[in-house]
C-alpha cells in the first residue's frame, strides 16, 4: 500500500522527480509529463491547457515548459504573473498540484532547446502565430514551406518570441489514491519575492510540511 513518507520530507522537489520519472517508466500513456497550466489575464479571467514539462530542477524548485510568447498564455503571463499546474497519472493513482510565479527562461537555455528540437518543429515555430486566426489550412502550409524556404539548409535560430518559462514553485501538493477516498495528501509552502525589477526570484527554504485530510 502506497503512502507518503512518515514524516513528510522537509523538502517536496526529490519526491516530485522521482515521480516523473516512475511516470515515464511505469507508464504507457503518451506524454508522461504533460500538465495543465492555468494563467489568469489581466481582467481575472482564468485559462488552462495542456503543456509538457521539459525540466523539473529540484534544487531551485522550478519546472521549465516552452511556448510561444505571443501566444494567449504568454500575453496573461506578461499581465499576471501567478500560475498553477496540475498532473495527473490515473494508473499510478497520483495528482501534482502546485503554484508559483512564472519568469521567462534564460536565452541560453531557450536556444539549447530549441536547437535540440526536430527542424520541422523549429520551422513550425516561425510559421504560426500562436492562437491567431488562418483563412485556411492551405494558408498555414504555405507559411510553412515559405518558412522553409528561407532558411534553406542553415540552422534555424530559435525566434525571439519563442522560449521557455520557469514556474518557480511556491506550493506543491502531493495527492495518492486510497481506497474508502482515505487518500493521502501532503503540501508544502515556501515564500518567493521577485527581485532585480521583477527579473529574478529569491526562494526561501521549504518549511512546515502538512498532511491533508482527503
Amino acid at each position: 500500500m502506497e503512502l507518503l513518507p512518515e514524516p513528510l520530507p522537509v523538502d517536496p522537489m526529490p519526491l516530485l522527480a522521482a515521480w516523473l520519472d516512475e511516470a515515464a517508466a511505469k507508464t504507457d500513456r503518451p506524454n508522461p509529463n504533460a500538465m495543465s497550466l492555468a494563467t489568469v489575464d489581466a481582467s481575472g479571467q482564468p485559462d488552462v491547457r495542456v503543456v509538457l514539462a521539459k525540466e523539473l530542477n529540484t534544487e531551485l524548485g522550478y519546472i521549465v515548459f516552452y511556448t510561444n510568447y505571443q501566444s494567449p498564455k504568454g500575453v496573461e503571463i506578461e499581465a499576471n504573473s501567478a500560475g498553477a499546474i496540475s498532473m495527473h497519472w490515473d494508473s499510478l493513482g497520483r495528482q501534482v498540484r502546485a503554484q508559483g510565479i512564472l519568469l521567462k527562461s534564460p536565452d541560453e537555455e531557450s536556444d539549447a532547446y530549441f536547437a535540440s528540437r526536430d527542424r520541422g518543429s523549429q520551422i513550425g515555430a516561425w510559421a504560426s502565430d500562436q492562437s491567431q486566426p488562418v483563412a485556411s489550412r492551405a494558408a498555414l502550409k504555405q507559411r510553412f514551406n515559405e518558412a522553409e524556404q528561407r532558411f534553406g539548409d542553415e540552422p534555424v535560430p530559435r525566434p525571439s518570441h519563442w522560449g521557455g518559462y520557469r514556474l518557480w514553485l511556491q506550493s506543491v501538493e502531493l495527492w495518492i489514491s486510497r481506497e474508502s477516498r482515505l487518500h493521502d495528501r501532503g503540501r508544502w509552502e515556501r515564500q518567493l519575492a521577485l527581485v532585480a525589477n521583477d527579473a529574478a526570484i529569491e526562494a526561501a527554504a521549504w518549511k512546515n510540511p502538512q498532511r491533508l485530510q482527503p
